[in-house]
């Protein structure tokens, strides 16, 4: 079987960088300050943060690119190599956030707000790098890839991994707290949809 090299736009590649790196922006100043957490791959980032000390900086890019590796038949070269720069652009973004102290601390006292500036940044930044043609975490590469192995439909996939991760975030997170971080994942998860219907050329 050749190996065909993707053939990425520019713009495109503009576009998965930037948004991942808003994300990054939003994870380091808000989620990860407020005790406000994601679901998936990113609320994992921030649980492996907590316990054991590892950067979002290093850990995104490792869990990502596992996930990618086992998408890559799935999701085909062309996704693969947009989803790969934007997990650059946030690994990179969120190293350059860490040189610098919160631009928000008060947000850590404020759960309501930062739940939904937090499914902001999320939702809007992975809806955008949808629409460029990749993925800014490997919850979506790992969840179709599990979804044609196991047939399960990959809504139920993305529920499963959610409520996963956020019950293991009961470690450190009070229960109050997760339901904010419940309001986060359907808030960021509505917002991605609705970008993904706004009318306009999409890769």
């Amino acid at each position: 079987m050749s190996l065909r090299i993707p053939k990425l736009k520019i713009s495109n590649c503009i576009v998965a960088f930037l948004s991942s790196a808003l994300q990054a922006f939003g994870m380091y100043n808000i989620h990860a300050l407020s005790g406000v957490t994601e679901g998936g791959i990113f609320g994992l980032i921030l649980l492996l943060d907590h316990w054991l000390g590892l950067s979002p900086a290093i850990t995104s890019l490792i869990l990502n690119g596992a996930c990618y590796a086992l998408g890559w038949r799935t999701l085909g070269r062309d996704f693969i190599g947009y989803s790969l720069v934007a997990s650059c652009g946030y690994s990179a973004a969120y190293a350059l956030c860490e040189l610098f102290p919160p631009l928000w601390p008060q947000i850590a006292n404020m759960p309501l707000t930062a739940s939904i500036a937090g499914a902001a940044f999320i939702g809007i930044g992975a809806g955008l790098c949808v629409r460029a043609g990749g993925a800014t975490s490997g919850d979506d590469a790992l969840a179709m890839s599990l979804s044609h192995l196991t047939r399960v439909p990959i809504q139920w996939l993305y529920l499963i991994s959610d409520l996963t991760v956020l019950t293991l975030s009961l470690t450190y997170i009070p229960l109050r707290r997760i339901a904010y971080s419940l309001l986060t994942v359907v808030l960021s998860g509505q917002l991605i949809g609705l970008i993904q219907r706004i009318p306009g050329k999409r890769k």
